[in-house]
């Protein structure tokens, strides 16, 4: 692996000042490849004359312009100078059918296996093959992981990366975005940054999702909805953002607020959630996942209470929310879309270097109404409430 790849996945240690001139260069001088400003066989500044121009040392260019020959970006020869690389012989349909794209999951077991068809739909169409790597949200092996993948030869990125525990994540979504190849952002973002987030990404609009539940319950005409999360996911913060700004809109009381971590959320947590929820009077809740949701019928069921007469119950996440004891009315997360959305996104950036437009989607959720939360049929709330959308 070259040693830009390398350099650029330890995040243990911060990289210095030196380092981060460096993984600028090298992304200025890579998008400057890709997107024509220097063509295929045109020649490249002297290895002197881009340090003066950027400042930097000549030691440093020359790292540079080894590690884009090493990615096959530029050539040397001998007593010319540095060029651009011509591309392989064209072949009939572009060069997709020759990319390898590396996919970075967090866990391969709940949610992202939807994603990952999502995904291998996508390139498969495009004859690009995948190669997969899983984290299990271990920032470590997250990086040994991308050392792999780059190692692998990969042409481009689809990330999930733990950005939620990262002490800097724009840091770490800088040296992300410095990798040697293009890389979008899936189900990731730096949301706290606003317009100032660089990152390409395709992501569910989790905030949209949880106020969708909320109007849903208010039409069903729930006024105390209870909020039941788990504190040490990702998706959180969001759901949290979202049930705010709806509670705040619809002009609902100040909503019971539970959280605990995956630890804490066990049958003994749901039995003192659920006592909770009768002592601020509580008819309605949104729990964050389907597993806490279960737990919380369950405990229910254990106080004499009855799903959904006395508390109706909506779920996130949709993995086996229907298959509960009591079929739980749940947010659908697009998976499947939001992974072959990613793919095409990745794909036209390889195609198209910076002509590609910079990507920031976000997809809306749909609420897949069951009997945990009184109505069978998303068309009786609609009827209660204009505003409804589900």
């Amino acid at each position: 692996m070259s040693s830009e790849g390398a350099g650029l996945v330890r995040s243990e240690v911060p990289a210095s000042g030196r380092e981060l001139k460096f993984r600028a260069l090298m992304a200025e001088l890579r998008r400057g490849i890709l997107d024509g400003t220097w063509p295929p066989g045109s020649k490249l500044p002297t290895e002197r004359a881009l340090a003066v121009e950027t400042g930097l040392s000549v030691t440093t260019v020359r790292r540079a312009y080894e590690d884009l020959v090493a990615l096959g970006l530029v050539e040397r020869r001998q007593g010319a100078g540095t060029f651009a690389a011509q591309p392989a012989a064209d072949p009939p349909t572009g060069a997709a059918d020759r990319r390898i794209v590396g996919v970075l999951v967090p866990d391969t077991f709940f949610y992202y296996p939807r994603v990952l068809q999502g995904i291998e739909r996508e390139l498969a169409a495009a004859g690009a093959r995948l190669v997969l790597a899983c984290s299990h949200y271990d920032p470590a092996e997250e990086d040994a992981a991308l050392e792999r993948l780059l190692s692998a030869g990969v042409h481009g990125l689809l990330l999930v990366p733990t950005l939620h525990t990262a002490s800097d994540p724009g840091r770490r979504a800088d040296d992300l975005l410095a990798l040697p190849v293009p890389a979008v952002l899936v189900e990731r973002r730096l949301a706290a940054y606003g317009p100032g987030d660089p990152t390409e990404h395709v992501c569910t609009d989790h905030e949209g999702g949880a106020y969708d539940a909320v109007r849903h319950l208010r039409a069903l005409g729930h006024e105390r909805i209870a909020l039941l999360v788990r504190s040490d996911a990702p998706t959180t913060a969001p759901i949290e953002s979202g049930f705010a700004r709806a509670v705040a809109d619809l002009g609902l009381p100040e909503p019971l607020h539970v959280r605990d971590t995956r630890e804490g959320w066990n049958p003994e947590g749901a039995d003192r959630a659920v006592a909770a929820l009768r002592a601020a009077g509580a008819t309605a809740g949104l729990c964050f996942g389907d597993r806490e949701a279960a737990l919380v019928l369950a405990a229910a069921r254990r106080a004499g209470l009855n799903v959904p007469r006395d508390l109706a119950l909506i779920s996130y996440d949709n993995e086996f929310a229907d298959v509960a004891e009591i079929p739980l009315t749940a947010v659908s997360p697009p998976k499947f879309q939001v992974g072959r959305l990613a793919a095409q996104i990745l794909l036209r950036r390889l195609a198209d270097g910076d002509a590609s437009p910079l990507h920031q989607v976000q997809l809306r959720p749909r609420l897949v109404v069951r009997a945990s939360c009184g109505a069978d049929r998303p068309a009786e709330a609609a009827r209660k409430s204009p505003r409804s959308t589900s």
